[in-house]
């Protein structure tokens, strides 16, 4: 059985993100987009606030291994294990993220982890 094309373009974004592939990202995330950060109170509106709350280079480095990604025509929700590394210190982490998918495209996302604490402290 082929794999949904929605649970793929999570696949090829998270493979881009690891390698700072930027151009794949600002294809498959809408100019609208609403993006749910951990431990943030307040979501991004937008790719430009997107791109601000992530702070563009802030200081650390994440990557990412899929560990299972379900998909329908207006959800995915892929398992990964995250690596962070800040100022020599590093934090590996798993999260549950739900995107919602419109036309292709990312339009809303959310994260889920198993230490919310420890992500705030980290990224703080």
């Amino acid at each position: 059985m082929a794999e949904h094309p929605n649970a793929a373009m999570i696949r090829k974004s998270i493979e881009a993100m690891n390698v700072n592939d930027v151009a794949v990202l600002e294809d498959v995330i809408a100019d609208d987009v609403v993006w749910h950060m951990i431990g943030v109170p307040e979501p991004a509106r937008g790719k430009e606030a997107m791109r601000s709350m992530m702070g563009g280079d802030g200081g650390f480095e994440i990557t990412v291994q899929l560990h299972d990604v379900t998909a329908s025509d207006d959800h995915v929700v892929a398992l990964v294990n995250a690596h962070a590394v800040r100022d020599g210190k590093t934090l590996d982490y798993n999260t549950a993220e739900i995107f919602h998918v419109t036309d292709g495209k990312i339009t809303e996302r959310w994260a889920f982890s198993d230490d919310t604490a420890r992500i705030s402290e980290f990224f703080a």
